[in-house]
């Protein structure tokens, strides 16, 4: 990557100041991420079943309608990963996330003025495509990914932190909003929020440590500084996009990865819808969304532990197993009626949840190494996405058939067994170093036998 003179002039200033700050100038990257992934999952996720059943019976809709608008979001932020994430890997996050806070803060605000479906929609879509999905897990995991190698499941398993918190706190505050005064205020107070917290946060944040003449986790280097040389490879080989689509675990993560999310994303999306249909309060349900968000905080110690100890492959099963058995429970809970297992339900599919980003973005990483992980994750996002769209939709389509919630949930514990079957099937790709030692050997081992057989011959001769 080269600059020009006046470039080279600036980064040599700037290196100097974050070589010289402490701590490690990556942990300001994982505290921006946790402020982003907050305002990301609150905005598009964790807050959507509060406004589910208010929207729906002030403007006279059906569910699948409003989810709808949610899908499309989603299946608009598939699209917006593939060109983020080539941003982020050539030019960084500052720019994305800036541009998608003022685009997010535009279309809540316009999602607070509208009555009727067709702008809901388009609001909804241009949101996910050019909003909040500039300042979610697509673009801030990539960057934490490249400035972490040995530390990364730590900075990853904290800076998912703030899904935990958004998942915590967002459905009890906006419940308090929308049912306090009404769902357009909710809006409104959102879209004030993400332009004052998240919008600042893209000033602090930066491509690759390299750039600044530092090294991964903060090591140290005894190279002198050259801004005008190519990023030094920290890791043995990472893939490039194509490359890595090439590959069979390639697929079998994102298939994998997809199924658990559609499951995810649906409990979010109805959980409060299923449980006031099952005779819990509003303020009940709330509260227990919300613990799934203390399960989701307290699992990031145990998976940052364990992807510094155990392949994350095995800790992928575990995760996606321990959210099927939340849900599960949870079934039991509305068909009971039973607190005690309700909460801890809820805590279980959060505690699993929980390790949906650190184990997932370490996954990839390991698989695919940092270099162009911003491409690959983006260039599989679109059906990621189209999963966690066509999940809610499906949900909501179901029980407006249906009248109940039941069997639409077997099919999201599915769903979480499914992703499991498939990233259990994947195995780290050979990169092309190990495939030419491995030729090199085989050329080697022949030569020898075609001595000896040569040998052989002339003896015999």
């Amino acid at each position: 990557m080269r600059f020009s003179p006046t470039k080279d002039k600036e980064l040599r200033t700037e290196h100097r100041e974050l070589k010289t700050s402490k701590p490690f100038y990556g942990w300001w990257m994982v505290g921006g991420a946790v402020i982003c992934l907050f305002a990301w999952m609150g905005a598009s996720q964790a807050a959507a079943g509060v406004f589910l059943k208010p929207v729906v019976e002030d403007l006279g809709w059906q569910v699948w309608q409003f989810t709808l608008g949610t899908s499309l979001a989603a299946v608009g932020g598939g699209l917006s990963g593939i060109y983020a994430g080539v941003i982020v890997d050539r030019h960084g996050p500052r720019f994305l996330i800036m541009a998608g806070a003022l685009v997010t803060a535009a279309c809540l605000w316009g999602l607070s003025r509208q009555s009727h479906l067709w702008m809901f929609l388009v609001l909804y879509a241009v949101s996910g495509i050019f909003g909040w999905n500039l300042f979610s897990s697509t673009v801030v995991n990539p960057t934490i990914t490249k400035w972490f190698v040995r530390k990364r499941g730590w900075a990853l398993a904290l800076g998912s932190i703030g899904v935990s918190l958004a998942s915590l706190i967002a459905p009890v505050t906006m419940t308090f909003i929308v049912d306090t005064w009404d769902w357009r205020v909710g809006y409104a107070a959102m879209g004030a929020f993400i332009l004052i917290v998240v919008a600042p946060v893209g000033f602090i944040m930066r491509r690759t440590p390299e750039d600044y003449g530092l090294l991964p986790d903060g090591d140290s280097d005894e190279s002198a500084y050259q801004p005008s040389q190519s990023t030094r490879t920290v890791e043995p080989y990472s893939f490039t996009r194509w490359e890595a689509v090439q590959t069979a675990g390639f697929w079998l993560l994102l298939f994998g990865f997809a199924f658990n999310m559609a499951a995810l994303i649906s409990i979010l999306v109805h959980a409060i819808p299923l449980l006031t249909e099952s005779g819990f309060s509003r303020t009940i349900a709330a509260s227990a969304l919300a613990v799934n968000g203390l399960g989701n905080l307290a699992s990031k110690a145990i998976w940052g532990y364990g992807l510094q100890r155990v392949h994350p492959r095995l800790l992928v099963l575990a995760a996606f197993m321990i959210s099927a058995t939340g849900v599960i429970l949870i079934l039991v809970a509305t068909a009971t009626g039973l607190y005690l297992i309700l909460f801890p339900a809820f805590f279980m599919y959060g505690f699993g949840f929980g390790g949906t980003i650190p184990l997932g973005e370490f996954t990839w990483a390991k698989y695919f190494g940092r270099r162009h992980i911003g491409a690959i994750r983006g260039i599989g996002n679109p059906i990621a996405i189209l999963f966690s769209g066509l999940g809610p939709i499906l949900v909501g389509l179901w029980f407006d058939i249906a009248g109940t919630y039941q069997y639409a949930f077997f099919a999201i514990i599915a769903s979480f067994f499914v992703g499991a079957a498939l990233v259990g099937m994947s195995k780290e790709p050979r990169r092309p170093d190990e495939q030419a030692m491995s030729v090199m050997r085989e050329l080697q081992g022949k030569l020898r036998v075609g001595r000896k057989l040569t040998r052989e011959e002339m003896n015999e001769r």
